[in-house]
């Protein structure tokens, strides 16, 4: 199977589009997901005239975007559509008021968004999240349950081990809605303070990527995989510990489990 192996751009979030493709081309990747918020080089505010011209400049050196992550605001959604980029990543955010108000929010929503979807053309993406968020892939998919073909789950590996999930059922039942694979890796450790979660490479968490590539292989899905760059220990840098795990992936998923 062929992937788009692709990066989520929130560590190098200021710099411009032609540095940024060099960099992360420079890393072996061919797709990128870019933050499109305040705290970035891109945000919701310039968007509609930045993201074209920024998303050209990551296509020249070889970067194909692959989603951005957003708000579902309108002016996203035209620059979205202006600079071809297929999707808008969120999360679905849990508030004070509990876990079904918090769904039925959210809901209304996505549901809001259905007519600037189809307007722009443009998926919505969601992703489970542990927290304060919607934090499993079964949550999100009963949120996503009766929308448009265009709202698609963004799955990812750590969020789903840090559930209790297995990716074998989670991505065989999440799979006609399937958009986007985040790939990275976690595991809860025990400090002073409690049990927190720890973010680090592909052999440092509680997800086995073997195990999700034969899920995919499986589930027949060719699209976009991303690795979000996401590592708690920063002793060591960003650029080494993705340029790792994305050779480990693409090393040991060159082959196919079910020939093995």
């Amino acid at each position: 199977m062929t992937y788009l192996w692709s990066v989520f751009t929130k560590p190098w979030a200021g710099l411009p589009g032609a540095e940024l493709g060099r960099l992360i081309a420079g890393l072996g990747f061919a797709g990128a997901e870019i933050p499109v918020r305040d705290t970035a080089y891109v945000t919701t505010a310039t968007a509609e005239a930045e993201l074209p011209t920024f998303t050209k400049q990551l296509r020249a050196e070889g970067i194909e975007p692959i989603s951005v992550a957003s708000d579902l605001s309108e002016p996203v959604f035209a620059a979205c559509s202006a600079a071809g980029v297929p999707m808008i990543r969120i999360m679905a955010p849990l508030g004070d008021d509990g876990y079904a108000a918090s769904v039925r929010r959210n809901r209304e929503q996505l549901e809001a968004a259905v007519v600037l979807a189809e307007q722009y053309d443009v998926q919505v993406g969601v992703q489970p999240h542990h927290g304060k968020f919607v934090p499993s892939t079964l949550g999100v998919l009963q949120l996503l349950s009766g929308l448009p073909e265009r709202f698609r789950l963004v799955w990812d590996a750590a969020h789903d081990a840090l559930a209790g999930d297995d990716p074998a059922v989670t991505i065989e039942l999440g799979a006609e809605r399937l958009g986007i694979v985040n790939l990275k890796n976690a595991k809860y450790v025990e400090t002073a303070d409690g049990w927190k979660t720890q973010f680090g490479q592909a052999d440092e968490g509680m997800s086995d990527w073997s195990a999700v590539h034969a899920a995919l292989v499986r589930a027949q899905y060719s699209g976009p995989i991303c690795l979000t760059a996401q590592y708690s220990d920063l002793t060591v840098s960003v650029e080494e510990r993705v340029r790792k795990d994305l050779r480990t992936a693409v090393t040991s998923w060159g082959r196919d489990p079910s020939r093995e």
